[in-house]
Order: structure tokens, then sequence, then C-alpha cells
């Protein structure tokens, strides 16, 4: 009798210790979703009343990343350090005097677009004066104008291995180019040097629709973005009068290499949509287009002839002063927009809703991101202030497609397959929802990883020469698909010749 009262007490505490002591099952983790905080906003001002920012970009090396220039519509041209941290009670007046480093008058116009050159030593100014002017920023001198153009400068890019060169795009539909070191025998008034275009292309974006078009509505001509494709020799423009991208060799400018468009020109009827800004990633594979007819298209530089292979809808942009930017790591595109937000879209993610950065007033027009620290970026707006963000990853709750994959990997196989069906629906419902949805490739395309580095970390070569590339082993350059951006010498091949092979 003892030994079995005795046995079912013991059997009773065992039992509430197992039913007590049960492992709490631990929370799914389905993957890290970015988000973005607000790390400081200046104002924009130089009197009573605030001036609207035009343009703005960090500096390109990574001794002096944390400097962001800031160009406006009155003509200054003002420095900020972007790591000072702000009271929150200080104004926004009060934060640009703390963290501003620097400024000066540049030129007695609206700066439309700015650009370090020479290890962040100088930087280029584009103004509504039809000119361009380099500085020394240490002085805060002018050591140049460049002198050409008809029209409001609207646009401009340095050489990806040679400072010196320079294209340039304007409201008068051209686009230039210049050496900085053919330099006339003329001075200005403060010792300036005045320097000449080497080469000139004139109405470089004219639509053959838009000549249709009554005089009186005729489109405008402007050159709105221009780019140095990391091939050395490429050029690629944008205008307002359409959606066209055109890609030109600088060996040869009497006539485009290419062309791409988010349509066949064929089928383009009724409004024609322009192209706000152009841009490309560190590696120069991918290249971004905010194009008006609120949508921001992405190509890749070796797949032209098949269009953007992603496009990115939603942002309202209603003026070409919004500009969008991708990555240099190619991973993300932020976008100004009419509606006084700032959209940032995950490259790999085109259907996912973009992250939306909520605190101007007003539109927002320059972006741009840090080239050393990952995530950062700056955005400007017509509400007079330029604000920074920095990137935060947090734990999603919500289920993904890779994490269906994951746990279909430990569930048996009549499982998995149903699991695996009903993903492949959801994703077909998804796409059947959305409005603009992706243009897919057979092929997939995963952006490459680039590691920040920092800008002409290469000498300048003393003689331009745009056949001079890097030396790589041909069996290497001929495996990647970067051989034609930067091929060894012993292939001699570019962007130009991958054109004329594909064709």
């Amino acid at each position: 009798m003892d030994v079995t009262k005795h046995s079912s007490v013991f059997t009773h505490i065992a039992s509430r210790e197992l039913n007590s002591f049960r492992v709490r099952k631990r929370p799914y983790m389905d993957g890290f979703v970015t988000g973005f905080v607000e790390h400081g906003a200046v104002g924009v001002h130089h009197s009573e009343e605030g001036t609207i920012p035009m343009s703005l970009s960090f500096c390109k090396t990574s001794k002096f990343s944390h400097i962001l220039a800031l160009s406006d519509e009155d003509g200054y041209l003002t420095l900020f350090d972007s790591r000072k941290k702000f009271s929150v009670l200080s104004s926004f007046e009060e934060n640009a005097e703390k963290a501003k480093i620097c400024e000066w008058v540049s030129h007695l116009n609206a700066v439309f677009d700015i650009c370090w050159i020479k290890e962040d030593t100088q930087i280029l100014t584009a103004s509504g004066d039809q000119t361009m002017k380099v500085w020394d920023v240490q002085e805060k001198k002018c050591i140049g104008v460049l002198k050409g153009h008809t029209g409001s400068v609207k646009s401009m890019c340095s050489h990806p291995n040679n400072a010196d060169i320079i294209v340039s795009g304007s409201r008068d539909g051209s686009f230039c180019l210049w050496d900085l070191r053919c330099k006339s025998a003329t001075r200005g008034k403060h010792g300036e040097v005045s320097i000449c275009s080497t080469a000139v292309v004139k109405g470089a974006h004219l639509s053959s629709q838009a000549k249709r078009v009554r005089k009186g509505k005729a489109k405008s001509m402007s050159i709105t973005s221009v780019l140095c494709l990391k091939d050395q020799v490429s050029i690629a423009t944008a205008g307002a009068v359409d959606s066209v991208l055109k890609f030109w060799d600088t060996r040869n400018l009497k006539s485009f290499v290419t062309q791409a468009s988010p349509r066949p020109q064929s089928t383009e009827k009724g409004r024609l949509h322009g192209i706000s800004s152009l841009s490309q990633d560190e590696s120069g594979l991918f290249l971004s287009a905010s194009c008006m007819d609120n949508c921001i298209y992405l190509y890749n530089i070796l797949q032209l002839d098949k269009g953007p292979f992603r496009s990115f809808p939603g942002c309202p942009i209603e003026s070409f002063f919004v500009k969008a930017a991708i990555s240099p790591d190619a991973s993300q595109i932020v976008s100004g927009s009419s509606n006084g937000n700032a959209y940032v879209w995950q490259v790999n993610k085109p259907q996912a809703m973009p992250v939306i950065l909520k605190s101007h007033d007003g539109e927002v027009t320059a972006v741009d991101w840090n080239r050393s620290e990952i995530g950062k970026l700056a955005t400007a707006s017509d509400d007079c202030t330029v604000r920074t963000w920095n990137q935060t990853n947090y734990v999603s709750d919500k289920k993904t497609s890779c994490s269906i994959r994951r746990r279909v990997m430990a569930m048996p196989c009549t499982e998995s397959k149903m699991l695996l069906n009903n993903e492949e629906k959801y994703l077909n419902s998804i796409d059947n929802e959305s409005l603009d949805p992706p243009i897919k490739l057979a092929t997939p395309i995963t952006p490459p990883k680039v590691l920040a580095t920092e800008g002409h970390k290469n000498q300048l070569p003393s003689v331009f020469n745009p056949t001079a590339l890097s030396e790589k082993t041909p069996e290497s350059a001929l495996k990647s698909p970067s051989s034609v951006l930067n091929p060894p010498s012993s292939l001699k091949r570019t962007i130009l010749d991958y054109f004329l092979a594909s064709s």
C-alpha cells in the first residue's frame, strides 16, 4: 500500500514538472525589412526668407564622404557636415549654422547641378547663366569658366577615369564635351581661365512625333541628364521631349549608337513623357531613368535592346526638378516626388511597396546616396530644407516567398508541393493586381555587390585616351559581363562593340 502510494505521488510530481517545463516555441523570423530614420534637417537660407535648393552631392572619397555640397536658386554653393547631430528643440536655421562648413556665391543665377572631381579638391557648378565653373574648394576660388552653351546648363558628369573630361547637357538641346586642360589665353577679371568645348552635338533629342505637333505646342528639346558610362567612351543622354535614352560613342559623334525606351517607339502615341534624370550604380552595369509618367525604369547596359527589365511606379513626378538615383551597390533606388515624399524601392523586390520618407512639406527634388556609408542618403525639397537619412533594418512578421521555401525543406514531399503551389498562386494574384507590373526577363538579374571605394583612386592619365582600359586576362574577362564595361586592352571591346555584335 505504501509503495503504491509513494509511486503515485512521484508520478504526479514528474508529470507536473514536464507540463511546467515546456519549451516555448521560438518565433519564426521571415526576414529583415529596410526602413529609414531621419538623421537631421537643415534650412537653406541666405536672408530672412528661405531659398529653394536645386542640387546636392556627397563627396566621392571616403575621407570626405560626410561632406554634403548643396546648390540653390540664388546661386550659392554650401558645404555641410552631415555627421552633426541636432537638438530636437533647435530650428532648421540653427541646424544649418551648426552644420555649415562654408558657403560662397558661385553664380548670379540658379545652379542646377554640381559635380565633385579630382579627389574632392575641386567642384563643378552648372548654372542658368549658360556657363559652368570649376572651383578650388579649399580656396573657394573659381579657376575656370566653361562657355559655349546658349541655354541653361541642366546636367553634367565627369569621365570615370579622367576628371579633366566633362560632358554637359543644356536646355538649348545640345550636349558638349570639355577638356579642362584646353584653356584659352583669355582670363576673367578674377584670373579665371576660359575653356571652350571640344565637341558639340546639337539637337540630340528631337522627337519625330514632337515635330508634327503644332508650333505653339512644341515640346522642349532640352537635354535633362547626361552620363559618362564606365566603358570610358560612351555617353548616355536623355531629354524633356520623350522617354528615349540615347547612347553615343565619343570617338564618333555624328550619330548615336543605340537607343532605349520603356515602350516601342512605333506604339508610343498620345502624350509624350520626358526623362527628368539618369543615374548609374558604381559598377556601371545598371542605369536608372526617372520618367514623367510617374515611374522609374531600370536598364541593364548590356541588354538595352530589351528595354527596361524592371520598373518602379507610384511616385508622382510632375516637374523635371524631381530626380531619382540608384544606390552605389545597386540594391536600392530613391526618388523625390511632387507630393512632398521621397520613395525608396528595393531593386530585387520591385513588387514590394516602397519605403516612404515623410518629413518634407514641398516637392522633393534632388536626392543623393553616400558612397561610403551604406544606406545613407540626402533629400532636398522646395520647403527650403535638406534632410539626411540613415537606413535601419528590422524583423518583419509578414511571410514571404523566401520564408515559405525555407519551411518547405523540412516538410514531406507531398506537403511541400502543396505549399509551393499555393505560393505560386499567391504570387500570380499579386501580379494580376499590380497596375504596372515590372518587365520580366527570362533570366533574372541580380545587381552586383560593390564595395565602397574611394573615387578616382587611380592616378589620372596625363593625356586622355579613351581606349586605354584596365588590364585583365582575356580568359577571365570573356567569362564576365563586366568585360564589356571594363575590357582588357588585348580585346579592345567597348559597349559599342557589344551593340554592333548584338545587331
